[in-house]
């Protein structure tokens, strides 16, 4: 199969219709009904039944989907690279991490990086920690940085800090009275935190048990960021990390969680990829940005 009969078996299975797929891939649909049907031809099955102006998969297609998109997305990251090449970007640095290490931590090593190396381009990508390790074993990303270490066995996950939690309250709220909060101060709020499976929810349910009291979050959220849009409109107190500058945004107040967890920041490569003269470059001012980062958020507390 090649590449371009590779790309409309994908877009006619992800679209249904020959119309759908012809319009996704900004081709005509007599063009794309030839190129099927010679890849059918040529495979020697078929791949779609045509059932009332719908293609269905056959089972032979669904047998080889998952392969041929692990193929496309090989292709994709190729032609990605060449273009790169082709464009001079051969001093270019990706740098892939989960939304709180991008919002506070990289903009520090970037800039820090910048002002030393000028003509190395830079690539930013905010992503949860499962697309972080896809992108480190395809190569669209060299380094990451996610609050969690516990990573498959092909990815290297170096520790450079650890942080606790932070409560927001909407403004006025009773507890805004008090410096610090506990645990337990908690019991019995409407909470806004991490959905089960997470790192930090997992962190959290532990202290709880250990300490001795029960929280269920009434909103559950998968990126502390989006926290601050439902405490700002009184939905309840934001239970989520410390690391994000939350003293910035409008409508809140912001408390530390005291005697709560703490769980790590992690500088994320893959076991498998030599990282280059660049990458190693940045690799330190991300160390020296997180140390930096955390020193203020001490120094704030």
């Amino acid at each position: 199969m090649r590449a371009r009969q590779l790309e409309v078996f994908i877009a006619v299975m992800r679209a249904g219709t020959v119309t759908a797929a012809a319009r996704m891939l900004n081709i005509s649909q007599p063009a794309l009904s030839q190129i099927l049907l010679h890849t059918e031809d040529e495979l020697g099955f078929a791949l779609f039944e045509r059932v009332r102006g719908r293609l269905r998969p056959t089972p032979e297609a669904l047998e080889i989907f998952a392969d041929a998109e692990r193929l496309s997305a090989g292709l994709d990251g190729l032609r990605r690279k060449t273009t790169d090449l082709r464009l001079g970007r051969t001093g270019l640095v990706r740098v892939a991490a989960s939304p709180p290490p991008a919002l506070a931590i990289l903009p520090r090593a970037f800039t820090a990086f910048r002002a030393q190396h000028p003509d190395i381009l830079l690539r930013s990508s905010s992503a949860p920690i499962a697309a972080i390790v896809d992108m480190l074993r395809d190569g669209d990303a060299s380094l990451g940085v996610a609050m969690d270490d516990r990573l498959p066995p092909d990815i290297e996950a170096e520790v450079i800090g650890s942080v606790g939690f932070a409560c927001l309250l909407p403004a006025g709220h009773p507890l805004q009275r008090k410096t610090e909060l506990t645990l337990a101060d908690l019991v019995g709020e409407e909470l806004i935190s991490y959905r089960g499976n997470t790192r930090p929810a997992d962190e959290l349910g532990q202290a709880a048990r250990a300490q001795g009291v029960t929280l269920s979050p009434s909103l559950e959220i998968d990126i502390s960021i989006s926290a601050v849009g439902f405490v700002q409109a009184g939905l309840g107190i934001g239970l989520v990390d410390a690391l994000l500058p939350w003293r910035q945004f409008a409508g809140l107040a912001v408390r530390p969680l005291g005697h709560g967890p703490e769980f790590p920041i992690a500088l994320l490569t893959s076991r498998t990829r030599a990282l280059s003269r660049a990458d190693e470059m940045m690799r330190d001012q991300i160390r020296a940005a997180c140390s930096a980062v955390l020193g203020d958020g001490n120094r704030s507390a």
